[in-house]
């Protein structure tokens, strides 16, 4: 039997897996469907996390993660993990070819995924003049004119975000009402250089081999187009949190889930399931950075030991 399962393999389930075996734990598996790393090696470029002063590629940037992990006796299984379901005072998770392995504590760190919006062009210029985060990208315009896409908070939030750096930001929606708090929309029109194009749907994101170079977009209501000239694109239209394998048989979740799907948690990652912890962006109010799911990683490890000795 496993004394900690980790599923997930990105910044959070790495670290917990660092903290896990250097505190003393002897089975610690972590499983991820492919090569550890997780969202974060899709970016194309890293220059906010602390003590790495260096600008890297996502790729770039975890590579040493790898080394250092597994330099404890963490251990990795390329396996896609469909369910965990509790029996009795253990876990059991089962993989896709109907595996299963028994552990004794479980952190789940499957991270989300940001929805893509289907825009022709989105994919070509992802990440390349196409982000889903102004924290994490926005620098990189800096002075410039960017776009951006979606009409709840987050999207209203980035957007004031970015008005603190770039010289324009034109908010594109589909509707004219906006889902995000009236509080949220009242700052986001108060700015100067935000600007709001509404209702409209983008037809296709245009740029050239340097990246992103503009916007076609066309008015609902006037089936007018025009074409916006922007350097960036930021894109919220929503997020999906990766929290299939807490989900039972019988159709419930295993822990006590928010109403967005996110599992709730305490300060140490515990859920209200003994033994179940869960970290990085599948948490509630995850601030869906690299160096706060790595934090969230190495307290769920840490819980995750105490629980360990408790229980003998």
């Amino acid at each position: 039997m496993l004394d900690i399962a980790i599923i997930g393999g990105g910044p959070a389930g790495l670290s917990a897996g660092l903290y896990a075996t250097r505190g003393g734990a002897k089975e610690v598996v972590m499983f991820e469907r492919g090569m550890p790393g997780g969202q974060i090696t899709g970016s194309s470029e890293i220059e906010n996390y602390p003590g790495v002063a260096q600008v890297l590629s996502g790729v770039d940037f975890m590579q040493p993660w790898q080394e250092q992990c597994f330099r404890f006796g963490l251990k990795s299984d390329q396996k896609n993990i469909q369910r965990i379901s509790k029996e009795d005072s253990h876990f059991v998770i089962h993989t896709d070819n109907n595996e299963t392995y028994k552990a004794k504590s479980v952190i789940v760190a499957t991270g989300g995924t940001p929805r893509r919006s289907g825009v022709k062009g989105e994919d070509k210029f992802y990440g390349r003049g196409i982000s889903t985060c102004a924290t994490c990208d926005g620098f990189f315009y800096k002075g410039q004119e960017v776009g951006v896409l979606g009409g709840g908070d987050t999207a209203l939030e980035e957007a004031l975000f970015l008005s603190e750096i770039c010289k324009k930001v034109t908010v594109l929606h589909r509707r004219n009402e906006f889902r995000a708090a009236p509080v949220t929309i009242a700052k986001a029109q108060a700015k100067d250089n935000i600007i709001f194009k509404t209702p409209v749907i983008i037809d296709e994101v245009l740029g050239d081999n340097n990246g992103v170079t503009g916007v076609q977009f066309t008015n609902k209501d006037t089936k007018q187009q025009e074409t916006l000239e922007i350097s960036g694109l930021f894109i919220f239209v929503g997020y999906d949190v990766n929290n299939q394998i807490l989900l039972q048989e019988d159709g419930n979740f295993l822990c006590a889930m928010s109403e967005f799907g996110e599992a709730i948690v305490d300060l140490n990652m515990k859920t209200n399931v003994n033994g179940l912890f869960v970290a990085g962006d599948m948490r509630i109010h995850a601030a869906k950075q690299v160096v706060c799911a790595a934090g969230d990683g190495a307290r769920a490890a840490l819980s995750a030991l105490a629980f360990l000795e408790h229980s003998k």
